[in-house]
């Protein structure tokens, strides 16, 4: 008889598609006498960016929170109406619901932020003094300013080709910063723009930037067992350092909050950074150790930086 289909979760955004239909063809590759399906769930996070993009909230600087973006999905995956859920990373609480556990993540894509730009000149050396750059994100805003205090910060939201397009329209903006994993998800059209990769030891990507996750049920063993084919486990330690680092700062606090851990030659190496408000002196920090100990070096990490606030 045959199997009923697995049927994995994702939201209905170009990126989140792209990244789902990534997983399904490494899972159907693995299992060829299987069929993986896609089943797109709307959220409230996707609700409010589609009013945002028409308008409907002034409240554009404000980011969404970031269960906005899985509570359906994990409600549909808790309910069995799919088997497993594909989540960008860095989308998740650090703490989800009962139930429900991290079956597989798999090899992260590029961490590092871009920034895009129009005309000569690359980088953030592209940008003049006192020139405009666009981001939504309260990290990118703090770091734009530690390393170049003479920028204005501007807000932007939309999705990636949304974004470029405002840059292009905006004759003002100097620069837009993205996260490189959608750039490279996606292939959007740059013509004309120029986008260069922030070295991630000076502009510290999001906790778990770059990674996906593959949520299953705890019970299913069956489904554990499927997903637990493309589970990465270099990227498992790195992304568990960063989520614990930010757990320890606090969870799910608005702080501007980085992290950065991989392993340098035989050492494991986390670097994170953390502001209590934008404009003021960041604490930042680094801790090594080994891969078994990804989380207690997050956890560490967070605490000597705590401290340093007192």
């Amino acid at each position: 008889m045959k199997s009923k289909p697995f049927r994995i979760g994702t939201r209905g955004s170009a990126l989140a598609l792209a990244q789902a239909g990534q997983v399904r063809e490494r899972l159907a590759a693995l299992f060829p006498g299987r069929e993986f399906e896609l089943a797109v769930i709307r959220t409230r996070g996707d609700e409010l960016s589609a009013a945002r993009e028409k308008g409907a909230s002034t409240s554009t600087a404000v980011p969404l929170e970031k269960g906005l973006f899985t509570k359906e999905i994990e409600e549909a995956l808790l309910a069995g109406g799919i088997d497993a859920a594909v989540h960008s990373l860095k989308d998740m609480p650090v703490e989800g619901p009962a139930g429900l556990v991290l079956g597989a993540i798999p090899a992260r894509a590029d961490c590092r932020d871009v920034v895009v730009t129009k005309g000569a000149g690359t980088g953030l050396d592209a940008i003049p003094q006192g020139g405009i750059v666009a981001t939504g994100s309260p990290r990118r805003t703090a770091l734009l300013l530690h390393l170049r205090p003479d920028l204005h910060i501007v807000p932007l939201r939309g999705n990636i080709d949304t974004r470029l397009r405002k840059l292009r329209e905006n004759g003002d903006w100097a620069g837009i910063v993205l996260a490189a994993a959608g750039l490279e998800r996606l292939h959007p059209d740059l013509a004309g723009l120029r986008a260069v990769p922030l070295r991630p030891d000076l502009f510290l990507p999001a906790p778990g930037q770059g990674a996906l996750a593959l949520q299953v049920r705890a019970g299913d063993g069956e489904a554990r067992a499927v997903v637990r084919q493309v589970d990465d486990a270099p990227t498992r330690a790195a992304v568990t350092a960063e989520r614990a680092f930010l757990l320890g700062l606090g969870g799910g606090c608005r702080a501007p909050i980085g992290a950065h851990a991989r392993r340098e030659g035989n050492r494991f190496r986390l670097d994170g950074i953390v502001w209590s408000e934008v404009g003021q002196a960041p604490r930042a920090g680094f801790v090594e150790g080994s891969e078994n100990e990804a989380e207690a070096l997050g956890r560490a990490l967070a605490k000597e930086l705590l401290e340093a606030r007192s």
